[in-house]
């Protein structure tokens, strides 16, 4: 009789335990579903407000601040709705910017209206300058005779090139504390274009493109935070001796298609200097090449010889000069290089010599290679070894 009783307890139990398991709450929750990163956490979000574009214009909802009207043949400046932040009309025939052109899309910060067909005297007056945000301004290939004033002192980035400016007045960069970026190239610029300081006062200013104009000397002054000038394709005959001086931090320098005939021996001695561009000029004497250089283009000149000893008149096995490119072929060369070319340069990796303007001798031909090292041509294919 016991052992009928505690077999009936045992078995309640049982069944009790089997139902709690089907019908009770669990005490212990679900584990949490498996958790995604979204696409605000790489840095994508997308963002829920309405946004208004021009009929004239394409917008992308996931672009919501850029309104894109390039290449429709545009002769005016759409409404532009308030939040736009980047406006694209490149490519369109539009010939004015008016007074009310921005009045609702005072949060620009980018325009491009490169390649219009805009006139100095067709913009507003001060319609930039009203743009507090603005950052970056195209008007490149247009039809401008001088820089539209006042601008933003928000600007980083101007770029006026491929237009018919040829004054700069006193004021015409006055209050641009924050750009970085300046290009002229391709205007109607001559040395009268830079009086003053105009340029020195930008003081942030990093790059300054001037190629393709009607210079005859350097300009004036340049600020002292400048890192790359380009004055290709000038007429610029001269170079004082202490010109770069006050741009001890520029790391670029472009003078390639002028009418130099030589230069100071130590004006490129600039402890920054990587790139320095000297072709198509009418050098024939060597020059001081600082330690820090990369490369070098001396193409297209009128050098007989390199003397290597000016080039590099010591070397320092512990902190050697840095060349690794240097290009020469369409000059006069008819002598050898000087062994001391790799003891001066030991991390040369490309000669570009090519062809000369003179014929080479027989005995030139039969000369041995340079150390084995393969010459490069200025097509990039391999050429005959260059002798030393």
């Amino acid at each position: 009789m016991a052992f009928t009783t505690r077999l009936s307890i045992l078995i309640f139990l049982f069944n009790t335990n089997i139902l709690c398991q089907v019908e009770c709450d669990d005490p212990l929750p679900p584990p949490p579903p498996p958790q995604f990163r979204t696409s605000a956490q790489y840095h994508f979000p997308y963002i829920h407000q309405s946004f208004q574009c021009a009929s004239e214009c394409r917008c992308s909802p996931f672009f919501p601040f850029a309104m894109y009207c390039e290449s429709r043949k545009l002769k005016y400046i759409p409404n532009i709705p308030a939040g736009t932040h980047y406006l694209y009309l490149q490519h369109n025939e539009i010939e004015a910017v008016p007074e009310k052109a921005f009045i609702n899309a005072t949060s620009l910060q980018e325009i491009h209206l490169s390649y219009n067909k805009i006139k100095s005297s067709m913009i507003d007056k001060g319609i930039f300058g009203r743009l507090k945000s603005l950052v970056h301004l195209h008007l490149e290939h247009n039809k401008l005779d001088k820089v539209p004033s006042p601008l933003p002192s928000s600007l980083e980035r101007l770029f006026l090139g491929f237009n018919k400016i040829s004054k700069l007045p006193g004021d015409t960069f006055h209050g641009l504390v924050n750009i970085t970026m300046l290009n002229l190239c391709n205007n109607q610029l001559t040395d009268g274009s830079f009086k003053g300081n105009i340029l020195a006062r930008m003081k942030s200013l990093m790059q300054v493109n001037l190629c393709n104009n009607k210079l005859k000397s350097m300009p004036a002054e340049l600020p002292a935070s400048l890192l790359q000038l380009s004055v290709e394709n000038n007429s610029i005959s001269s170079l004082p001796p202490n010109y770069f001086k006050k741009v001890p931090h520029l790391i670029s320098l472009r003078m390639a298609h002028n009418k130099l005939k030589e230069v100071p021996y130590a004006v490129f001695n600039l402890s920054n200097l990587l790139e320095l561009n000297m072709g198509y000029n009418k050098l024939s004497q060597a020059f001081y090449i600082p330690r820090r250089l990369e490369h070098l283009y001396l193409n297209h000149n009128h050098f007989t010889r390199f003397n290597i000893t000016l080039m590099c008149p010591t070397t320092d096995l512990q902190n050697p000069k840095q060349l690794t490119y240097m290009r020469v072929d369409k000059n006069m060369l008819t002598r050898r290089f000087d062994a001391f070319l790799f003891a001066c340069f030991p991390r040369l990796q490309a000669l570009v010599y090519g062809e000369q303007n003179v014929a080479p001798t027989a005995e030139h031909r039969r000369e041995p290679r340079l150390f084995g090292m393969p010459v490069t041509s200025p097509d990039g294919e391999p050429d005959n070894p260059l002798p030393y």
